[in-house]
């Protein structure tokens, strides 16, 4: 069965003839599920009932997939056949940020067309500088921490990098939270998506008719996230008015927005704007900030992975700490590192699509509305398609090297998803891993990745999937 065939299967079964763990009357599998370890319970439901199962909380059924080959023709047929979740759209749009993410249909193709624009491989090339600048920030603050002998949060330090990266490059802003020790734009984005997340599971949205103390917090870090929003789009129309040429060719997405949203005729509208410059935040926080501790922590469990990664960082830096735009594309072995962290501890380790069709897939009868919850994990940790699934092998996606070429294990393992709704943003999120990564190991010796305690670091679910906890302790090279 090709992975492009998948769908067209006969049907064999109906969602009916699924099994899957039992529940109970009204509530279904609502008690045995915890937002924050999901990922973790599905799979463990996997090992259970197999590759398509189902299971309920209230009233919405899901029909969980992990077979690589059905994830991608669900994934590859968007956004004719699936689309983001109603729940998660109708939240979203509650929350003031149906951007590209959790946009749908016509919407989606509206926007699509501009944050491409403002990701593709060519304008991220553009920004290189800008990324080259906030990647020495994150240096001297760790070299500060370093020469302290100050642990260092790893998450929050990088989530600090990633908003300023992406305020430069979609909004033309240096937000520099890197700098910064007074209270940043960060500390409430943080708290969106675990939000969002846990309303999108919610049994019932109890928030539309009397709100808890959680609620009311959020709505607090929601307003100071639109007034910066509000902040960025009124700058940028002052810099639009005072530079008219930037109408004819702006310089970041976010201008590109405005000049668009204005124009007689258009259809985008204020929210859509708003929404989009939301989402890029978002998206561009959580993610890659996510990959990005996986890594760190990951290599520092493997040392002759990490010598090889810093060997190459040194044969290209040298005694310094900024590597060029070309540079970036010699780092195979380091982005090696980057695709089997992300087929270890994929940050989005499970992806829920809604049916807008009767379909079928993988002899699945699907009907229109159906929720398919694909679990991206399981097939990259599965022997069949992977040698030693289990251990840290970066060299299995060098070219020629491994059990399967890195084409055909790309096919198994997606973290950026497949199909007209891949990851607009994985250039941009390839050259921040890199970069980061090759400044770290070539600028300093990894002394200690871990918990605060010793303990085993957990996997936590907010629709990404983060590390709980980790600390890291670094001491700097020297160089003659």
């Amino acid at each position: 069965m090709s992975l492009d065939g998948a769908a067209l299967q006969p049907a064999t079964r109906r969602i009916d003839d699924l099994p899957g763990p039992p529940g109970i009357p009204v509530l279904g599998n609502a008690l045995q599920v915890r937002t924050e370890t999901l990922h973790r319970q599905a799979e463990q439901w996997t090992r259970e009932y197999g590759e398509v199962f189902k299971f309920r909380i209230a009233s919405r059924q899901f029909v969980v997939m992990s077979n690589p080959e059905m994830v991608a023709a669900v994934l590859r047929d968007r956004p004719d056949g699936f689309q983001r979740t109603t729940r998660l759209n109708e939240t979203a749009r509650e929350m003031g940020f149906v951007g590209l993410f959790a946009a749908n249909g016509e919407d989606w193709k509206r926007h699509r067309p501009m944050v491409l624009r403002g990701l593709d491989p060519t304008h991220i090339k553009t920004f290189h500088p800008t990324l080259q600048k906030v990647t020495e920030r994150l240096r001297l603050r760790w070299e500060h921490a370093a020469r302290r002998g100050e642990a260092i949060e790893l998450q929050g330090d990088l989530m600090r990098y990633t908003v300023d990266v992406t305020a430069g490059l979609a909004f033309g802003t240096d937000m520099n939270t890197l700098e910064s020790n007074e209270e940043v734009i960060q500390s409430h984005l943080d708290k969106v998506l675990p939000a969002l997340f846990k309303r999108v599971l919610s049994p019932l949205p109890h928030w539309h008719w009397f709100k808890l103390s959680s609620d009311r917090e959020l709505d607090r870090h929601l307003a100071a996230i639109h007034a910066a929003v509000d902040g960025f789009i009124a700058d940028t129309r002052k810099r639009l008015e005072a530079r008219p040429d930037l109408k004819e060719h702006p310089d970041n997405l976010i201008e590109a927005m405005i000049v668009e949203r204005d124009r007689p005729g258009s259809p985008l509208t204020d929210s859509d704007l708003s929404g989009n410059v939301l989402t890029m935040l978002l998206a561009g926080e959580d993610t890659t900030a996510n990959t990005l501790a996986w890594m760190i922590w990951l290599l520092h469990r493997n040392p002759t992975a990490l010598q090889r990664a810093a060997d190459e960082a040194a044969s290209l830096l040298g005694s310094g700490s900024a590597l060029s735009h070309e540079q970036l594309k010699q780092l195979d072995f380091i982005e090696a590192c980057a695709h089997e962290t992300m087929r270890l501890k994929p940050v989005a380790p499970l992806n829920i699509q809604q049916a807008i069709r009767d379909t079928v897939v993988g002899g699945v009868e699907l009907p229109a509305g159906s929720l398919v919850l694909c679990l991206m994990r399981p097939a990259s940790l599965d022997p069949k398609h992977f040698s030693s699934p289990l251990e840290f092998q970066p060299e299995r996606w060098l070219a020629g090297a491994g059990n399967a070429s890195a084409g055909s294990a790309k096919r198994v393992s997606m973290p950026f998803g497949a199909g007209p709704r891949m990851c607009p943003g994985r250039y941009l999120a390839l050259s921040e891993i890199k970069m980061v990564v090759a400044m770290l190991l070539h600028r300093f010796t990894v002394e200690d990745v871990g918990t605060a305690d010793g303990s085993e670091v957990q996997e936590r679910l907010a629709l990404t999937m983060a590390p709980v906890g980790l600390r890291m302790r670094l001491r700097e090279r020297r160089f003659p």
